[in-house]
Order: structure tokens, then C-alpha cells, then sequence
């Protein structure tokens, strides 16, 4: 269970990072508001899988998922480029944190 709360913290670090980008500095009240709700339950996530996960494993996969997923979002949704070699560092990325799952 711990490992499936951390997966789900590191989903809604990159909602809360997407959410903060929208704020235009917390002057738009909704995205303000599910930034704050979503880093609420993501460092809440993640104070509860660090109660069996080692705080290194933890802190890492919990970073990057968020990372993957808001470079993924970016690329797709938004004006980040995409190239060849962004996207295979950020598979290479995903394979860091899967191993990091499996050497726990």
C-alpha cells in the first residue's frame, strides 16, 4: 500500500507543479486552489510512504513521477519542445525509478 500512496503523491506533485504554472502568481482563485489542495495530499502521500520506504526511495520515485509527468504534459500540452533525446531521458528516468522499486 505504501508503494501505491507514493505512486499517487508523485501524480499529484505534477498536478500541483501544472496548477502552479496557471495561478499567474495566486491571482486565479481555482488554480490557486487545486495547487494547495494537491500539494496538501501529495506531501501527505508522501510523509506516509516514508514510513516504510527508505526517505531516499521515497523522495526520489516521489520526484520522479512528478517530473516525468509534467515534462510529458509540457511536451504534449503546452510549448516545451519535443525531440528525440528529451523523450528517451525521460524514459530513462521512468526506468530509475522502476528500478529503484524493484533493488527496494
Amino acid at each position: 500500500m505504501p508503494w501505491l500512496v507514493l505512486a499517487v503523491s508523485g501524480v499529484l506533485e505534477a498536478v500541483w507543479a501544472l496548477a502552479l504554472a496557471r495561478t499567474d502568481g495566486f491571482q486565479r482563485p481555482v488554480p490557486v486552489a487545486v495547487f494547495v489542495v494537491a500539494l496538501a495530499a501529495s506531501m501527505g502521500g508522501l510523509a506516509y510512504a516514508m514510513q516504510s520506504v527508505p526517505v531516499g526511495t521515497a523522495y526520489a520515485v516521489w520526484v520522479g513521477i512528478g517530473v516525468a509527468l509534467t515534462v510529458a504534459y509540457s511536451m504534449v500540452w503546452s510549448t516545451d519542445s519535443i525531440s528525440v533525446v528529451r523523450v528517451l531521458l525521460v524514459v530513462g528516468l521512468v526506468g530509475c525509478v522502476i528500478g529503484l522499486k524493484l533493488t527496494h
